[in-house]
């Protein structure tokens, strides 16, 4: 009775098993964002920057070589992989690299990319301008609602389309 019992539970745990790793395949097939496997947040995620001076490793530790220094607090930065306290980190232009978890906050920020941009008091292109960000100008991003962030930079606050900034994922807002 008890070899049964046993036989019949390995069976539900088999068949337990193929169904959560089929879910996990077709979740990943459908273009969802992973979660890391130190936070269980989601991979990719956008963060920023806490100090004025980050270190940018070639690998998760101190052991491995700094390649580069941010030096430019609330910089925003996309998390693209997990490994213990150590997360792999990507800017506006690419540059790619460690930087330990601590020297990275959630509040969300906002880069001013291309050209000067035109910061809007609504989220519509007829809305009257509140003022022009010159590219590079970092925004505290404060909400996405369809293609449209509101954003507050020194004693500026308004809409700008998502397009013209970076920090934030393209289905933002949806």
């Amino acid at each position: 009775m008890g070899l049964s019992v046993q036989l019949t539970f390995q069976r539900k745990l088999l068949v337990f098993s193929i169904v959560l790793t089929t879910v996990v395949i077709f979740q990943s097939s459908c273009g969802k964002a992973d979660l890391g496997r130190e936070t269980g947040l989601q991979v990719p995620r956008f963060v920023s920057l806490s100090s004025n001076k980050v270190n940018v490793r070639a690998g998760p530790g101190r052991r491995y070589p700094i390649k580069w220094i941010f030096q430019r607090k609330n910089l925003p930065v996309k998390i693209i992989a997990e490994s213990d306290t150590w997360r792999k980190i990507k800017d506006h232009e690419g540059i790619e690299g460690w930087v330990h978890q601590r020297m990275l906050s959630g509040r969300r920020w906002a880069i001013i990319l291309g050209e000067t941009t035109l910061i809007r008091k609504d989220k519509k292109n007829a809305a009257p301008g509140v003022a022009r960000f010159e590219a590079g100008v970092i925004a505290s991003l404060e909400e996405c609602v369809k293609e449209w962030c509101f954003i507050e930079a020194s004693s500026y606050s308004g809409w700008v389309q998502s397009n013209k900034i970076w920090g934030v994922n393209s289905n933002e807002g949806d």
